[in-house]
C-alpha cells in the first residue's frame, strides 16, 4: 500500500506478506506468521501480542521503541550480509515493482545509509519456540 494504512494493519496476520509506507495504531497486533514491512511511521502499540512472523520498520526518527510493545517482541538491527538484509531488500524490491514506490526507490538508492534505520521485530514467543526446537 502506498501511503498510510489504517489502524490495526497486519492484525492477526498468519502468513501474508504486507508492505505499507506507514500504519496507524496497533500494527501487527496478534500477528502469528508472515512478514510485514513498514516504510514509515507507526502508531502506538505495535506488535502487541505478536507471537510469530517478522516485521521490519523503517525508523527514520530513531524512536520506534516508544511505539512498540517491547513485552511481546525483541528489536534487532538489520546487519549487512545477513538473511534479514537479503529478505528485506527482496521485499522492498517487490514493493517497488508492484507500486512504483518513490520512497522505496530512495531507500534502496541510499541503502548503506538507510539500512541502519531499519528495525527487525522478532516476537519473544517465536524466539522461544525456535530455541526449544534447536
Amino acid at each position: 500500500i502506498n501511503g498510510l494504512a489504517g489502524e490495526r494493519f497486519g492484525i492477526r496476520n498468519s502468513g501474508m506478506l504486507l508492505v505499507s509506507e506507514g500504519v496507524g495504531d496497533h500494527g501487527c497486533e496478534y500477528m502469528t506468521g508472515g512478514r510485514v514491512v513498514v516504510l514509515g511511521r507507526v502508531g502506538v502499540n505495535f506488535a502487541a501480542g505478536m507471537t510469530g512472523g517478522f516485521a521490519y520498520v523503517y525508523d527514520e526518527t530513531g524512536h520506534f521503541d516508544l511505539s512498540c510493545n517491547v513485552d511481546s517482541a525483541d528489536l534487532e538491527s538489520v546487519l549487512p550480509g545477513t538473511e534479514s538484509e537479503r529478505e528485506l531488500l527482496d521485499i522492498i524490491n517487490q514493493h517497488i515493482q508492484a507500486t512504483g514506490s518513490e520512497k522505496g526507490k530512495r531507500i534502496l538508492d541510499n541503502w548503506n545509509s538507510e539500512r541502519p534505520k531499519f528495525v527487525k521485530i522478532f516476537p519473544v514467543d517465536y524466539r522461544n519456540a525456535l530455541a526449544k526446537k534447536g
